[in-house]
């Protein structure tokens, strides 16, 4: 039975976690080493580490900063933001990383996504897209959600994993923060089309939002961060309810 996966974001700028709403707005809400460490006690499968203006500031992944999460966890920890080789990928992995997430670059030249599989494995790949519905569609932006593209989240999910990752980390622009649900329609037309895990992101509320990614949106994991940051729910109550809900988790322990 396929087990789901319950993902903590730490968005970085600074070198400290901050939180917005639709990518505006951000307050810091801590010390990443210092929550990695308690979302870890928590029971959470995977942490996940992006430093958010990495692309912006076109300046390389804040390193250091990196290793020194790694170096708390046994779970498996993503690292992306400001990735835009293959030896920052390789970086990534000599900090500690176990995947990493590739966003900007991947847009700006797809074949990346290819030499990096190609180097290190597809597992260690995960295509992150950042989408905005637009009518019927939903279209993909780069640079922290700061720059329009001409690309259509759903094709280029599929393409994506046709150029060899192995993970896609899919956000709602729309949803971010806002936590009034993820965007099940996204969710569920990528998981639909991509035959690789899919992570929803953007716009949990609440454990019952996270139990729809899976249940409507199809998704394989779920990302979750200000509703755990701000106290308003645990990872331990979240599992409770998945679990209640007959989906098959890892135990807290």
């Amino acid at each position: 039975m396929l087990t789901r996966r319950l993902v903590v974001c730490l968005d970085v700028k600074g070198g400290r976690v901050v939180k917005g709403v639709r990518f505006e707005g951000l307050r810091d809400v801590g010390d990443p080493v210092e929550l990695a460490r308690r979302y870890e006690a928590e029971g959470a499968d995977e942490v996940t580490f992006l430093d958010i203006s990495a692309s912006a500031e076109e300046r390389e992944t804040l390193w250091e900063l990196v290793q020194r999460t790694a170096e708390q966890l046994f779970i498996p920890l993503a690292v992306g933001g400001g990735v835009r080789t293959v030896e920052d990928v390789g970086r990534a992995l000599r900090a500690g990383a176990d995947k990493v997430s590739i966003n900007s670059a991947a847009v700006a030249q797809p074949s990346l996504l290819t030499a990096c599989a190609e180097r290190f494995g597809s597992q260690c790949v995960v295509a992150s897209i950042d989408a905005k519905r637009e009518g019927e569609r939903w279209r993909v932006y780069t640079h922290g959600g700061k720059k329009p593209t001409d690309l259509d989240a759903v094709a280029w999910a599929r393409e994506c994993v046709a150029r060899g990752a192995g993970e896609v980390l899919l956000t709602s622009i729309d949803r971010d923060g806002a936590r009034q649900g993820y965007d099940l329609a996204l969710t569920r037309a990528v998981s639909d089309v991509v035959d690789v895990p899919v992570i929803a992101s953007g716009g949990a509320g609440s454990a019952g939002h996270v139990r729809d990614a899976f249940q409507v949106g199809g998704a394989d994991a779920a990302l979750v961060a200000g509703i755990l940051h701000d106290g308003l729910t645990t990872v331990g109550a979240i599992k409770t309810l998945l679990r209640e809900s007959g989906l098959h988790i890892r135990s807290v322990t």
